[in-house]
């Protein structure tokens, strides 16, 4: 019988806010919750953006003044710094983009200036002429003529909508760090918030398993193209910098597995991670799922963290018409200037839309097969038995979209139906869209839904379009889309998509259900729709909580699941004091530099298993040989 995986925890940030605790989800359908979990998000949400902090004093405001109500003080605060906004990145604001302008100099008559010694090219241009001043100072005498330069200059940003990390906040700031670039500090905050709400111990669990059955996989879409990584070392050159000896090894896309690995877990099993585009959650998430079904690992760390908001990066996909830059968002609502409400509607999926919106996250899920999570009382969140991925064959453009996504929703439609029946697939399943905002995702992907849930028979599909609140995050736009459906399992409720005032005339609809509030809905499972460029399609399946457990019921047996459920209490209560704790602004990210290293010398090697110092159980170096065995010739 195969492993079933399942989800024990899970953390992050995104422009929504934390993760853990459905903290993020209630953001986006806070109107609709009752008034306790309105007062309890908006004030850990302050927390979060460091506009209030709690003591055993009680609340005080950022300048340690007491507050009586901050939920109620905060509120718009609050509002108007999550989710979509004007970008807020000093970069983008007056006077505008810092940039370069070449020119070609001019010169009537010789100029004669005077520079630092180590400011001098070592390539000296023809008839410079150069005379020592001191040790440090030399004078240069350029001749008269012309000559290029490059002149400082300040761009206006064509795109000013983003959906940055809620403002006040700094994954930098809570732990060690020395010049990380910013999706790296989002992947240590992410994982450890994930370990800190599972209420799980990660030291304990670490040494109740063989080392090789635990495993990471986790990356981005891009790498990190800041200046503390690949963004800093490409323009090293030619804007004078000189380059570190982080940027190239903190550049690679597969590094947040690597820092889990060597800083927050320690881990020697299985890592990776699976570059697809904007479907990259969900290939890093196959492949967890597909270690534990075939039970070569029983827990698994999967994630993504992208920080793609910077001048270039948002320059790049603006030159492919890809973004609502300011000139499409006013020609869309025929207005003249654009405000902070026009800006925080850049993102329309399925409506009138002009481009999709630049978003930073990072998202991670904690997996483990279900033998496991029973035995140790872990708080089951939900199921992942599947992921579908499909390429587009023979395409015009490599961005455009193409016919892969057919195939992976409908895997996972009769998958579904084959698990669950007929009828729970077409009453009590909802789609989360990749839902880009762009004119030719809601014609194609409209089709791709509309289609399948024709040969499905299913008459009024929910689609949920949440990059309308949070953008797009790149390679962890599906573990955006993950957190939020766990959410509405959690509390009834799938997301509206308020920017849409109207569908399309060119989305296909006719059995599709949009609305724009929050809806009511008891769901048994959810799709995670990807389509990234290149032809990267996928789609997961993830089931409900109380789906699961009637999964585990008939795998397990009832007497099982009560002993399951005795040990989950004490979980329950350690991660309940873990969100506590992070509902009051109180962090402590797990950043272990430099503790317990080890090399070769101290290992104990043994031709059938590797003892590793500080780990209970020994790797075995036994393998599974499928391919049968030669007998040995005699001389």
């Amino acid at each position: 019988m195969s492993h079933l995986p399942v989800i024990v925890g899970m953390g992050g940030i995104n422009p929504a806010g934390r993760t853990s605790g459905h903290q993020a989800f209630r953001r986006t359908v806070l109107d609709a919750l009752p008034a306790d979990q309105q007062r309890q998000t908006l004030e850990g949400l302050a927390a979060l953006m460091r506009l209030a902090a709690h003591s055993d004093n009680g609340w005080h405001d950022s300048a340690g003044q007491p507050i009586d109500d901050p939920a109620q003080r905060l509120r718009d605060q609050v509002l108007k710094h999550t989710l979509i906004r004007r970008n807020e990145d000093p970069r983008f604001l007056a006077p505008g983009m810092p940039a370069n302008r070449r020119a070609d100099l001019a010169l009537a008559e010789p100029l004669r200036v005077t520079l630092r010694r180590r400011q001098l090219p070592e390539q000296l241009p023809d008839g410079w002429q150069v005379r020592e001043i001191d040790a440090r100072e030399v004078e240069v005498t350029i001749p008269a003529g012309t000559f290029d330069v490059l002149l400082p200059d300040a761009q206006e940003p064509k795109v000013r909508a983003a959906a940055q990390l809620p403002s006040g906040f700094d994954p930098a700031s809570l732990y060690r760090s020395v010049h990380h670039p910013r999706g790296l500090s989002m992947a240590v905050f992410g994982a450890s918030d994930c370990l800190g709400a599972s209420g799980l111990s990660w030291e304990t669990l670490r040494q109740q398993l063989n080392p090789d059955h635990i495993a990471v996989y986790a990356g981005n879409s891009i790498g990190q193209l800041d200046d503390e990584g690949w963004g800093g070392l490409l323009k090293s050159l030619v804007s004078g910098q000189r380059a570190t000896s982080k940027q190239m090894p903190l550049g690679y896309g597969q590094m947040p597995a690597d820092f889990l690995n060597a800083y927050v877990l320690g881990s020697v099993g299985g890592t990776g991670a699976a570059l697809g585009a904007c479907a990259s959650f969900l290939y890093n998430l196959r492949l967890g799922i597909d270690d534990i079904r075939a039970g070569r690992r029983r827990v698994v760390m999967v994630g993504t963290a992208d920080a793609p908001i910077t001048p270039e990066i948002i320059e790049g996909f603006r030159a492919m018409g890809a973004l609502a830059d300011d000139a499409s968002l006013k020609a869309l609502d025929a207005l003249e200037l654009l405000t902070d409400a026009d800006y925080q509607r850049a993102c329309r999926p399925f409506a009138r839309n002009c481009g999709f919106t630049m978003a930073e996250a990072s998202q991670f899920v904690l997996l483990m097969d279900d033998s496991l999570a029973l035995e140790l009382g872990a708080d089951i969140l939900g199921a992942v038995p599947e992921v579908f991925v499909n390429a587009d064959g023979y395409k015009r453009s490599i961005s455009a979209p193409g016919i892969g996504n057919y195939i992976t929703l409908g895997k996972a439609a009769a998958f579904v139906k084959d698990m669950l029946g007929d009828t729970a697939l077409k009453q009590r399943t909802f789609l989360h869209a990749h839902g880009t905002s762009t004119p030719k995702n809601r014609t194609t992907e409209s089709h791709v839904f509309d289609e399948i849930a024709r040969a499905n028979g299913i008459e009024q599909w929910p689609v949920v379009a949440i990059k309308a609140f949070i953008g797009h995050s790149q390679g962890s736009a599906a573990g955006d889309q993950l957190a939020s459906a766990l959410g509405s399992f959690a509390h009834g409720l799938l997301p509206g998509i308020p920017t849409l005032d109207a569908v399309a005339d060119d989305v296909y609809a006719d059995r599709l259900r949009f609305f724009t509030t929050p809806q009511a809905f008891s769901a048994d499972a959810a799709f995670i729709n990807a389509k990234g460029f290149g032809g990267n399609n996928a789609t997961g399946v993830v089931l409900s909580p109380e789906i699961t457990e009637r999964l585990l019921t008939k795998r397990h047996g009832s007497a099982a699941i009560d002993a399951w459920k005795a040990r989950r209490k004490s979980v329950r209560a350690n991660a309940a004091a873990y969100l506590a704790q992070a509902d009051h602004g109180h962090y402590a990210p797990r950043y272990q530099f430099g503790e317990a290293v080890l090399e070769g010398p101290e290992l104990e090697i043994h031709s059938d298993r590797i003892k590793i110092p500080g780990y209970e159980h020994a790797v075995s170096l036994a393998t599974d040989n499928p391919f049968g065995t030669l007998d040995e010739e005699t001389p």
